[in-house]
């Protein structure tokens, strides 16, 4: 990867289109995107920092290293899909603002059912009324379903089941209560912690918050819990059991880090800007370090060499 040093020094020099056409991110591009996607490719950078203000305050080599990381694992940036993010945030220790690469839980779907390995992977909200019991031991659920999917959207989540199946018949699952997703949101995310955790975000669905302090709940975690706790049921169930390809591995581990030119993560340990609306800020209880697969999983499954694309791009 070779953007000249000048071009990834601290601060933000130029607008985000003008430091595109320049010929060494332009040759950059070419060479990772190719010729006749890169026009699409920067269109979609450019339309990201137009929809996010606050992108706009960032170094523009590290939202472009955020985007070819996308790129390279066949991820849309579109916030609509949510398979991933670019969210702003203080790096202190340079003085600017950095753009962080964000995996959203769609993007783990994404990126776990292409490695071929799962025959089964699901992962929903449990609401209100419909869990009947769940046995950790025998990690079995039983759930009666609201069936009008209207209704099951408006009714309160109570808790968050995750699963997978191999095609040997292996299979994993795991429940959480929201009360313990809201404990683990308090402990790893910084905003949520700031502003009040689990009381404000239950003030918040009850509609107590007054509209001039709204502001403040911007965090992913207050905006929307359910998503965040569906990439956290993903996260902790797949690293710790599941079978990861080259790429779902080089996600999880470059998941909230700042891409630095180099390809390697940098993990900016400061707080969120707390006025980004797509502000995915999320802090695992899981080393950085990328777990490996596990040797009880992959008994019967063919590993298979599946080609990364991250690989020639970090290469």
């Amino acid at each position: 990867m070779a953007v000249q040093n000048s071009l990834a020094r601290g601060q933000k020099q130029t607008g985000m289109a003008a430091f595109l056409t320049r010929d060494a991110v332009k040759n950059q591009i070419r060479s990772i995107v190719g010729g006749k996607d890169s026009a699409r490719f920067i269109s979609s950078i450019i339309s990201a920092v137009q929809t996010t203000p606050a992108l706009q305050e960032c170094t523009n080599p590290s939202i472009l290293s955020a985007a070819l990381l996308g790129q390279a694992l066949n991820l849309s940036p579109s916030p609509q899909l949510g398979q991933y993010y670019m969210v702003p945030f203080d790096n202190r220790k340079k003085g600017c603002k950095e753009a962080q690469f964000q995996l959203g839980y769609k993007g783990y779907l994404q990126l776990a059912e292409r490695s071929g390995y799962y025959k089964k992977l699901n992962v929903l909200p449990i609401k209100d009324g419909e869990l009947i019991r769940y046995d950790p031991l025998e990690e079995e659920i039983e759930v009666d379903l609201i069936e009008d999917d209207v209704v099951r959207e408006e009714t309160p989540s109570i808790g968050y089941y995750a699963m997978f199946e191999y095609a040997n018949g292996f299979r994993k699952t795991m429940y959480w209560s929201k009360r313990k997703m809201m404990a683990h949101a308090e402990k790893y995310s910084f905003a949520f912690r700031k502003n009040g955790g689990g009381k404000s975000l239950e003030l918040l669905e009850e509609g107590k918050i007054p509209t001039k302090d709204l502001w403040k709940y911007s965090s992913f975690w207050f905006k929307d819990f359910d998503s965040m706790a569906m990439k956290t049921m993903l996260r902790q169930l797949i690293s710790k059991w599941g079978i990861m390809s080259i790429d779902l591995q080089n996600a999880i581990e470059k998941d909230m880090a700042v891409i630095k030119d180099d390809g390697q993560p940098d993990y900016v340990d400061n707080e969120p800007q707390d006025d980004v609306v797509e502000d995915q800020e999320y802090k695992e209880s899981e080393s950085q370090e990328v777990q490996k697969q596990s040797d009880q999983a992959q008994p019967e499954i063919s590993q298979g060499k599946q080609m990364s694309m991250e690989d020639a791009f970090f290469s």
